[in-house]
């Protein structure tokens, strides 16, 4: 089996030690790559620092060409790199599809979003003693940023990291996730390759393979300008800690709510609600997890929901339609098993689903199960929601929000004051509406409150993350 290199400075390397990489469907070894270590890493980040002098002097129209390249060498290599991750994590190979568009997209928002950086001009003559002075404000780039990216959305989360920040002329160092490092590296391989094509001399981001030990002592260095991070809540709050001087995004854990109310449609919800919650096996955060449906109407929805959740494909991930394919690995589908059997003993009903093979886990649906347990208290992340009657819109909005996440709602309903009412009284980044928790377009601002994290993420709303406002004052 060939050996898979990371990248420092402008150069694929190898080491003395690998990391498997283990399929979770097939629980078999299926790329082996070499691992960097600390020696690594302080290379790297003395050449990100030499390599930011240069790069964030680049023009706007060769920082837009560079992302525009990538994108679309990433759309070249749509197929390869979706089987790449369907083999890494086990995403359905239809979702992994799917993604490799969302990067593409994301990488050719980039690129446009580096040509319109924009800046203010302001009048500083507001006080007597100041006339004739006005300021120029300009965005200028932070520095090398150490990127910190999961495994479930292995290509489109790293590039929400690159892509702003190539475009605001930042560098980057990039740790994927150890269970997708194969993903990660082959978009820093496209990123090299990009660079030399629009003439530049080096590359602007680099990937290690390092174990989160390694990393920690490097996140608070001072050649590193700022974090960014996606992952669980407990390393993530755990990192910021750490930092310095530095700044800080995290893209975090959710534990997301939906409401159903009495005029929504109820096969469109239900259609819905089903894939938010289970496809991908419910491993993202924000997917549906506790779902509130208006007593007039639950009966009816609940056969609904059951009907759509047994048209939903579960099985081998490599099957073009297949929807639900393992959990990322045994250990997470047995702690799932395991709040399943808590909700069952504490009078739970289990309604579909809950049974598990391995790292397959059934797409299960609870009722009745109560609030303070771990499926409705904790971020679940798998093929698990839980349904719950409300008899007053008022009231199901408060229970939306008693959660110590707060990433995304979705509420079902034609009536506007309600809607309204959700957006005004939920503490999340987002509400969406007549839609799930799970929607997310990759140029709109996307992060969380509380417990779900700090900053935002969204091409233009990441540059800002990125860059520091400076003003210049000119006066007579």
């Amino acid at each position: 089996m060939e050996k898979e290199k990371f990248l420092i400075k402008n150069e694929l390397v190898s080491s003395d030690e690998t990391v498997n990489i283990i399929n979770p469907y097939s629980s078999e070894i299926v790329k082996q790559v070499y691992k960097s270590n600390s020696e690594h890493i302080n290379i790297s980040l003395d050449y990100l620092t030499e390599t930011f002098a240069k790069f964030r002097k680049t023009p706007a129209y060769l920082k837009a060409s560079l992302l525009a390249v990538i994108s679309n060498k990433i759309k070249q290599r749509k197929e390869e790199l979706a089987y790449l991750m369907t083999l890494e994590t086990g995403k359905p190979i239809k979702l992994s599809r799917i993604e490799v568009d969302r990067a593409v997209f994301t990488f050719e928002t980039g690129s446009e979003e580096a040509r319109r950086i924009d800046g203010d001009v302001i009048q500083i003559d507001q006080l007597k003693g100041a006339e004739g002075k006005f300021g120029i404000i300009k965005r200028f780039p932070l520095g090398p940023i150490f990127a910190i990216t999961p495994w479930n959305f292995p290509i489109n989360l790293v590039a929400h990291k690159i892509s702003p920040a190539l475009a605001s002329g930042n560098v980057v160092l990039l740790k994927p996730a150890s269970s997708s490092l194969c993903c990660g590296l082959e978009i820093g391989k496209i990123i090299k390759e990009a660079s030399e094509e629009v003439g530049l001399e080096y590359c602007p981001v680099n990937v290690i393979t390092s174990s989160g030990n390694e990393v920690d002592k490097f996140v608070s260095d001072k050649r590193v300008k700022m974090v960014s991070f996606t992952g669980s809540p407990l390393v993530g709050w755990n990192l910021k800690k750490k930092l310095s001087m530095q700044k800080i995004s995290l893209e975090l854990g959710g534990n997301a709510g939906v409401i159903v109310d009495e005029t929504a449609n109820l096969k469109l919800a239900a259609s819905k609600i089903a894939l938010g919650a289970f496809a991908h096996a419910g491993q993202s955060c924000i997917s549906v997890q506790r779902v509130f449906v208006h007593k007039n109407i639950y009966r009816e929805f609940e056969k609904l929901l059951i009907g759509e959740a047994k048209k939903i494909k579960f099985g081998n991930p490599f099957e073009d339609d297949t929807l639900v394919g393992p959990m990322i690995n045994e250990a997470e589908a047995k702690r799932v098993e395991q709040w399943i059997e808590e909700a069952e003993e504490t009078g739970g009903k289990i309604l579909s689903g809950g049974k598990r093979n391995n790292a397959m886990l059934e797409p299960t649906i609870i009722s009745n199960a109560k609030k303070e347990i771990n499926v409705n208290a904790k971020e679940v992340f798998a093929p698990l929601m839980t349904l719950n009657e409300f008899d007053n819109f008022k009231q199901a909005v408060k229970e939306v929000d008693d959660s110590e996440f707060g990433l995304q709602a979705g509420v079902f309903t034609n009536n506007m004051q309600n809607a309204f009412y959700a957006y005004d009284n939920i503490e999340v980044g987002g509400v969406v509406i007549n839609d799930v928790s799970t929607y997310r377009m990759d140029s709109m601002p996307y992060g969380g409150m509380k417990q779900s994290g700090v900053g935002r993420e969204g091409i233009k709303y990441a540059i800002e993350e990125m860059t520091e406002r400076k003003i210049l004052v000119i006066g007579n």
